[in-house]
């Protein structure tokens, strides 16, 4: 396709930058992406502990430093950046127990502060940040049933406020912010894959309910675009009518129209082209992205394919260096970073699918 009109129809070229690995192998860290430089914050270590280690690349550089330790070590926190702060919220703790802790670095002092902690302990947590204000959705508490806490915090105050709790409980949502409001989809509820697509209105504080994702999957990836919301692939688990099947994995997308305000199941033309679980997925360069992962493989996959929604397709691009599954990844603007997880062991390896800009 020639430049002029890829740029045209907004699908641009994509690339994979390797950086330097992470100085400590882990899974299940928490990333934070600020002003050039990504902060990758405890996770699990090879023997399965929880770990209070911080490192900072310098993505111009690529350089990594590594920062005073947390407080608490801690696996698949919360995070958030707020102006020069990285806010650390919940996740779990040695003893494989929910954390109630806050805990707060200053980037200039290069210090850590322990803040005003949530009411109740919850690991799963979902987070993101409206106007300076951190909101806190779900988790799993001390008795590992699934939480529909709503919580807001504000630094000026250093408390937290209870908001109108979800409709449906639930932790490990994927949650989007599009203007005043924060959608949320999937989750879990213990081994049970969460259906359940609802939104909170941060100006009316309260819910809304959408039509529920159309079919049941675990470790499956979202995606928000401009007008849409993807669920994409994961694993097939055993229906009420089909019990003596085995979870299976599929390159199933359903895609929610935000304008039409329903599912839509397409056809055997736009499933994936590879079925996948476990994988990162994002919204780059014009594509909704779908990378790594665990498919029927015998080792985690590689591959990387983008839907072109000119074309309403899905097409092949360029290979994920290290072929990885349970990762960590956050997107800036034009930058999907895939962080950790595991290959053959728990990985180091930082990799970026980036933008070509020059075209």
């Amino acid at each position: 396709m020639p430049i002029s009109i890829m740029a045209s129809s907004g699908i641009m070229s994509l690339y994979w930058e390797v950086f330097p690995p992470m100085p400590t192998c882990r899974v299940y860290c928490t990333p934070v992406y600020q002003d050039g430089h990504l902060f990758v914050i405890g996770g699990c270590s090879k023997s399965g502990l929880p770990m209070d280690t911080m490192e900072m690349l310098d993505v111009a550089s690529q350089t990594w430093t590594v920062l005073p330790p947390l407080p608490t070590a801690r696996a698949g926190a919360a995070a958030v950046s707020l102006g020069k702060q990285v806010l650390v919220i919940g996740g779990m703790d040695s003893e494989q127990c929910p954390l109630a802790s806050l805990e707060i670095y200053n980037m200039d002092e290069g210090k850590w502060e322990k803040k005003a902690p949530l009411c109740q302990p919850s690991m799963g947590i979902s987070a993101t940040e409206k106007e300076g204000k951190i909101y806190a959705l779900g988790g799993m508490g001390a008795d590992t049933s699934p939480q529909a806490f709503v919580r807001v915090y504000e630094l000026g105050r250093d408390n937290w406020q209870q908001l109108p709790s979800m409709p449906t409980p639930r932790y490990g949502a994927s949650v989007f912010l599009r203007g005043y409001k924060i959608y949320v989809l999937g989750g879990r509820q213990g081994k049970l894959p969460v259906t359940a697509f609802e939104a909170l209105d941060l100006e009316m504080k309260s819910w809304t309910r959408y039509p529920s994702i159309p079919s049941r999957r675990a470790f499956a990836s979202c995606a928000m675009t401009d007008n849409s919301f993807f669920s994409l692939g994961g694993l097939q688990q055993p229906g009420p009518h089909n019990f003596y099947s085995r979870p299976h994995f599929v390159n199933t997308v359903e895609i929610f129209d935000s304008e039409g305000g329903n599912w839509s199941k397409p056809g055997r033309s736009t499933r994936m082209r590879e079925k996948r679980a476990d994988f990162v997925s994002g919204y780059l360069g014009g594509r909704v992205v779908a990378a790594g992962g665990l498919g029927n493989q015998s080792s985690p996959l590689s591959s990387v394919e983008g839907f072109n929604p000119v074309k309403k397709r899905w097409e092949c691009l360029p290979s994920m260096p290290t072929g990885r599954c349970s990762c960590s990844y956050i997107q800036s603007h034009n930058m999907l970073f895939v962080i950790g997880g595991v290959a053959h062991g728990p990985s180091s390896a930082v990799e970026a699918l980036c933008v070509l800009e020059d075209v």
